[in-house]
């Protein structure tokens, strides 16, 4: 699809059934394989994957070039203004708990007062060749979305979704188990958070994304609104692609 990076917030806000992928591995061919994929976006996983600033920054290049829509969810939120430099589209940012995490959140991800740092050099902004009234007109494009993992946050989801500045709300499906003292995913304690971040997001016009392991289940989930999947991540789509071709060539005649 033409202009992918310039459509993928309206088109996330508007509720259409999207799919993307984790990317763990910092390795630019990645980017440019996926690119040639009908999948509409990827998140370079900062938090768990071993991206330094070098190797998101690359990435972030290559992904901007094939004008692929890339998220970063980062560590943290000191992570957020270097993400959106180098060129992610928007950020994931995990851990938000509260309404007072979101509000910070969103603070830092736009420009204004205490807010984003402003700087014309950057990738972002063009590296010098925009004028600053134009590079502050892309911040309506940044996504910004909050993820949702702890039980803390669950109770305040409404809130949190309230706050100006949050796009979507990114449901943390493995971390909401284990904060439940879950040891596997499928409770009826998840079930639960899944729909009541569902309808927050849907009270406050909000995207819902969550991970998915495989498109398998993403049927299943949508019923609580999420429209937003990313589905596994670099190695298990390697991985699984793998088994599948050494089990058909194993198969007897």
């Amino acid at each position: 699809m033409a202009m992918r990076r310039e459509q993928f917030k309206s088109r996330m806000l508007a509720g259409e059934r999207l799919a993307g992928t984790f990317i763990r591995m910092p390795d630019i061919s990645l980017l440019e394989v996926i690119a040639q994929t009908d999948l509409d976006f990827v998140v370079l996983d900062a938090e768990h994957g071993p991206f330094g600033r070098a190797e998101r920054d690359r990435c972030l290049a290559m992904a901007m070039a094939l004008d692929l829509p890339a998220l970063v969810r980062v560590p943290g939120q000191d992570e957020i203004l270097s993400a959106l430099d180098d060129g992610a589209l928007g950020v994931v940012v995990p851990h938000v708990d509260s309404a007072e995490k979101a509000q910070a959140v969103a603070k830092a991800a736009h420009f204004g007062k205490g807010g984003r740092g402003y700087a014309g050099s950057t990738r972002w902004a063009g590296m010098t060749t925009r004028p600053m009234d134009q590079v502050l007109d892309q911040d309506a494009g940044t996504i910004v979305i909050a993820q949702i993992e702890e039980p803390e946050g669950v109770d305040a989801v409404d809130a949190i979704a309230a706050t100006p500045g949050i796009d979507g709300l990114f449901a943390g499906p493995a971390d909401l188990s284990v904060s439940y003292g879950e040891r596997k995913v499928g409770s009826d304690r998840l079930t639960a958070a899944l729909e009541a971040i569902g309808q927050a997001t849907r009270r406050h016009g909000k995207a819902y994304v969550s991970w998915i392991p495989d498109a398998g289940l993403a049927a299943e989930w949508a019923k609580h609104g999420i429209t937003t999947f990313v589905v596994g991540s670099d190695q298990s789509w390697i991985r699984s692609g793998a088994k599948a071709t050494a089990a058909t060539i194993r198969q007897p005649d």
